[in-house]
């Protein structure tokens, strides 16, 4: 009979447990479902004769809170959860958020910043020796010296700081596996250095084979040319089949080595990682709580494949699950699809089939899966790769499998088009299709941005390849008769950005007649192309410099653009046309973006709301530096 995990000494005894082999200590509320990193963890653990107990949110300034379970038999494995703590708790403008979606109840708090080193060093406290493991989202992006912005500094490899013995990154199914057995077996953790998908300390370097010597930590520190150099090296070695091993130097004679990442999965293990006995919904203990709002968005969702070879600067997904795509069987996707269309709060929706990129469905060339993915070179970027297999044919007919499902009334892709591919397809079938089946009303999609440079710093297509989209979508549908629309995600401040391309987006946005109810400011988060060019100013694959705003009043002006039809927005849009000398669009004619102010008086409200809205309006130090920067910038 399937049943959850041990989170007592209660249940570990109804289950017959005197001592768990693993106890996992995790920052999320403990959600047994494949969405969840921890879910699979320990379900692949189980499925491999260990036993496992789960500590979720255990409170870090109590020490026992760690020991409620015992000492396991083999080692503790920690996660931050399934986002980086410092993402999960706050906005890109540094504010606290609100809520938590993955906490019980929504509830914001429940775990510390920076959740992964505060558990290791709580577990240190008490147990000194047991063998301590790191994984998750948040170690494997942090897992060398990386930049981290909400300190604003470059910070060691989570390794160190978090006195782990070993840190797993990736998805992480193959190397939780040999690590466990290799405890098992009697070998010492200090010895795992063999693995893929880890890393490790050493005091001695030569004995690491067919490895690449970083810059050190403190070169990185002290210049943001070696920190991009180092980024760079680090980004052509995320491939399975061709990366080296990398060895990072520390003071003390102290040496953090990345070993290869793991194979990817064949079909056949991914589909066994989904047949595990997942009770595919939240601990009945938080109930009383109100649940776990993240299981909302997943519950009714179906994982297709993983990896993306995308290669969207701002995502991190290069570093977590690497470039090369793993799919699901049709028949490991529609059995679970069968369990989910009788559940007794099944509505006939099927919220999502897909995975980083839904559209997705294989390697992106026939020579992946030997010969791993081109290092100096993109599929889709800057324009599709003449060995690039477009074929949608597969997943075309994985959603007609799912649509003629029994109680399904809608299948929906939410978890992303990737348009440039899409359009690549000469058959039109499926784009046919979606716009039939798929879409209810809106599509929405990732253009990012409008202006060429930077689209280019993005790694996305330019902007043509969009409005060609843009029309055949809008041909399908006036073909098909139904009117439904494109909703385009947007970034403001992305490196690359002045406020001349802010204009740009401003006014194709008026061309459109569109106007975003939501926009997402660039946000630095570690392990991406584009936080490199954030925190060093430079393009780590050219090395040329880079324009980069991190002041937050230019960023409310580049946000307030995209939004300049809102009146609240009315002052930072009059300030930024100023700065960027495009008065031109201040006026009564059809082509302005805002009226001009009568007698200096226009909307007195709205500039007091900007004065008090935290962008530094009031501030003339301030205006006058933005100023400064952008004489410079025309000079």
């Amino acid at each position: 009979m399937k049943q959850f995990l041990p989170i007592s000494r209660a249940d570990m005894q109804a289950q017959g447990i005197e001592q768990l082999d693993f106890v996992y200590v995790i920052g999320d509320a403990y959600v047994d479902h494949p969405s969840f990193g921890h879910a699979i963890i320990s379900r692949i653990l189980q499925a491999n004769g260990f036993s496992v107990g789960i500590i979720s949110q255990p409170d870090w300034k109590n020490p026992d809170s760690i020991s409620i379970l015992g000492e396991p038999k083999i080692g503790f494995i920690v996660t931050g959860g399934n986002m980086d703590s410092m993402v999960n708790h706050y906005s890109v403008s540094k504010k606290r958020r609100q809520k938590d979606a993955f906490t019980p109840g929504g509830i914001t708090g429940r775990r510390p910043d920076y959740a992964t080193v505060v558990y290791c060093n709580l577990i240190r406290r008490t147990y000194k020796h047991t063998p301590l493991i790191i994984g998750g989202l948040e170690a494997s992006l942090r897992r060398l010296g990386h930049y981290d912005y909400w300190s604003n500094k470059v910070k060691r490899s989570i390794l160190l700081d978090s006195g782990a013995d070993l840190l797993l990154y990736g998805m992480g199914e193959r190397s939780i596996v040999a690590v466990a057995e290799g405890l098992r077996s009697g070998i010492d953790i200090k010895d795992l250095t063999y693995i893929d998908g880890t890393v490790y300390k050493t005091k001695d370097p030569d004995s690491v084979y067919d490895g690449i010597t970083l810059p050190s930590y403190e070169e990185i520190c002290a210049s943001k040319e070696s920190y991009a150099h180092s980024f760079y090296t680090q980004y052509c070695n995320t491939d399975p089949f061709t990366a080296k091993r990398l060895i990072e130097p520390y003071p003390n004679k102290c040496y953090v080595v990345q070993n290869p990442p793991s194979k990817p999965l064949t079909t056949s293990e991914m589909d066994a990682v989904y047949a595990l006995p997942y009770m595919r919904t939240y601990h009945p203990s938080y109930e009383e709580a109100g649940g776990v709002p993240a299981i909302e968005e997943v519950k009714f969702s179906l994982v297709s494949n993983r990896g993306c070879y995308g290669g969207c600067s701002f995502c991190a997904l290069t570093f977590h699950q690497g470039r090369i795509i793993q799919t699901r069987s049709h028949e490991s996707i529609l059995n679970e699809a069968k369990q989910m269309v009788w559940e007794p709060d099944f509505k006939g929706y099927i919220h999502d089939v897909g995975g980083p990129t839904a559209n997705f469905r294989g390697p992106s060339c026939d020579k992946q899966l030997t010969r791993g993915v081109c290092k100096n070179r993109q599929c889709l970027f800057p324009s599709p790769c003449p060995n690039l297999k477009v074929d949608h044919s597969d997943y075309l007919s994985l959603l007609r499998e799912l649509r003629v499902l029994p109680n399904v009334k809608k299948v929906f892709i939410r978890s992303g088009i990737r348009f440039d591919y899409l359009i690549c397809d000469k058959d039109k079938t499926f784009f046919r299709e979606l716009c039939e089946h798929h879409v209810s009303g809106q599509l929405k999609v990732a253009p990012e941005h409008i202006s060429d440079s930077v689209l280019s710093l993005m790694g996305k297509p330019p902007v043509a390849v969009y409005n060609k989209f843009r029309e055949e979508y809008k041909k399908i549908n006036e073909r098909i008769g139904k009117k439904q629309y494109l909703v385009p995600y947007l970034m403001s401040s992305h490196p690359g950005s002045t406020l001349k391309e802010a204009v740009e987006l401003a006014e194709y946005l008026r061309d459109l007649g569109y106007m975003p109810e939501q926009v997402q400011d660039f946000y630095p988060t570690p392990s991406t192309i584009s936080t490199c060019m954030y925190y060093t100013g430079l393009d780590p694959r050219t090395m040329k410099k880079v324009y980069v705003t991190n002041n937050p009043h230019e960023k409310a002006m580049q946000r307030a653009l995209i939004q300049y039809r809102n009146p609240k927005n009315y002052d930072l849009v009059y300030e930024a046309l100023h700065l960027a000398h495009r008065t031109d669009l201040i006026g009564f004619e059809p082509k302005c973006l805002i009226r001009p102010k009568h007698n200096g008086q226009q909307n007195r409200n709205y500039q007091n709301h900007g004065r008090n809205n935290g962008t530094g309006a009031s501030h003339p130090k301030k205006r006058k530096a933005i100023r400064n920067v952008h004489k410079k910038k025309q000079k």
